[in-house]
């Protein structure tokens, strides 16, 4: 039975058939609170359970955990014995719910080296969920990538199979994920801040896309597993090949120019100029005809100027969501127009009267989101854009108060940098 019923995902994410996640950072999750280690360990157990059921919950196919590297044998015998009474603990657990979900239970690794208990453990728990085909759970004990690789070539030897007949696909069936139907991770997460691979999966996460995060093991929940999807959906990607796609074809310096054209109009509510540059400035960006534009345009514009006419942010959304909705279809972009609407506003909402970048922190944040959902780039491809947002929306704050002329000039080169920023990323 699930306990996330509230993590739901909108509709069109790109979700990944196979998650891999390095659980990094019990220890020291333990040690800022002046617990036992052990409690660090037992705290991060819990963590996987929740994250494993999300993981089916969200429609995740495979996910693959890391519970003991080859390296681990040299932590102290009270850590190992710690490690491997939860991995006993989590082949019970886990295997109630696998042969409830039809969760098929596959370990990586060396099993030579585990307790003989353990081991039968592992063993039964494979033999009793060979047939189930709706998700597979990887449990890496005992796994070292570079010894996977090593065991690998010795069986090819063993097999004694000719060298013309030694190529990437014999090759694959000889790793610990051989016949899995998605062996090659799709997501790598690896928690507690730290960014290398440590050697996990190194065949198979050729092409994974990789997701650091800060936070340690035993706070790493479904909600952010589920910020880690959506930030794997807005990534392009290439495998290597040519990305003959075009995406943004507009003129930056133009863009620019007719932007900061209706922000400087916005105090003419009713401004027939107003509604000219903003219809001008969504033709250029998004290439739409006259018609779409000038209906992008008045729900754009209607939203906009809430900034000035009370803050009715609710109205503002029900606009920018008839807004986005226009821009997506006509676009064909992938983002949500809901929740791109809620972004903007609260974008708006978090740079009202800010004039300095460390006031616009929470702006930044939002912009950096806005950013990477509208045009399917992740948080990390998206903070050169959204900063240079930030700063365009200071210099408008500031134009506003009366400070001079050149914060406009300001602004305008802000946002021309903001979208060459942009279409050196996307197109």
């Amino acid at each position: 039975m699930s306990d996330n019923p509230a993590i739901v995902l909108p509709r069109g994410t790109k979700i990944p058939d196979h998650i891999v996640i390095i659980p990094d950072g019990d220890r020291r999750w333990a040690r800022t609170r002046g617990l036992p280690v052990t409690e660090g360990h037992r705290a991060g157990y819990m963590a996987l359970k929740k994250l494993a059921r999300a993981s089916r919950d969200l429609g995740i196919h495979t996910l693959t955990l890391w519970g003991f590297s080859t390296e681990n044998w040299e932590r102290s015998l009270e850590e190992r014995k710690n490690i491997m009474n939860l991995a006993r603990r989590m082949v019970k657990d886990f295997m109630d719910e696998a042969l409830e979900e039809g969760v098929r239970f596959i370990h990586l690794g060396r099993k030579d080296r585990l307790p003989p208990d353990l081991v039968q453990m592992l063993t039964e728990a494979e033999e009793k969920s060979k047939d189930n085909t709706k998700h597979v759970l990887n449990v890496a004990l005992d796994y070292g990538g570079r010894d996977e690789i090593v065991r690998a070539v010795r069986k090819i030897i063993s097999d004694k199979v000719p060298v013309e007949k030694i190529n990437e696909k014999l090759f694959e069936n000889y790793l610990d994920t051989s016949g899995q139907p998605y062996p090659y991770p799709e997501l790598f997460i690896r928690t507690s801040g730290e960014q290398r691979t440590s050697g996990l999966l190194p065949w198979q996460i050729a092409y994974a896309e990789y997701y650091w995060e800060e936070c340690h093991l035993p706070d790493f929940t479904p909600k952010k597993l589920k910020l880690a999807i959506l930030d794997y959906s807005r990534r392009r990607r290439r495998f290597g090949g040519n990305d003959a796609e075009q995406h943004l074809t507009f003129d930056p310096e133009v863009v620019a120019k007719l932007e900061i054209a209706w922000w400087r109009l916005r105090k003419i509510p009713k401004g027939t100029r107003f509604q000219d540059y903003a219809f001008n400035h969504l033709r250029e960006q998004f290439g739409l005809s006259k018609k779409l534009a000038k209906e992008a345009a008045k729900y754009l514009i209607v939203a906009f100027l809430e900034q000035d006419n009370g803050r009715n942010w609710e109205k503002a959304k029900i606009n920018l969501k008839k807004f986005y909705k226009l821009i997506k279809d006509e676009v064909k972009l992938a983002f949500e127009p809901s929740i791109v609407a809620s972004m903007q506003v609260k974008f708006w909402e978090d740079m009202a009267g800010k004039e300095q970048v460390k006031a616009a922190s929470d702006a930044e944040e939002t912009a950096r989101e806005l950013v990477a959902e509208v045009n399917r780039i992740s948080l990390f491809q998206a903070a050169k854009a959204a900063h240079l947002l930030v700063l365009a929306n200071i210099e408008r704050n500031l134009a506003e108060r009366g400070s001079g002329e050149k914060h406009w000039d300001k602004a305008q080169d802000y946002l021309e940098r903001f979208y060459k920023a942009l279409k050196e990323r996307v197109a």
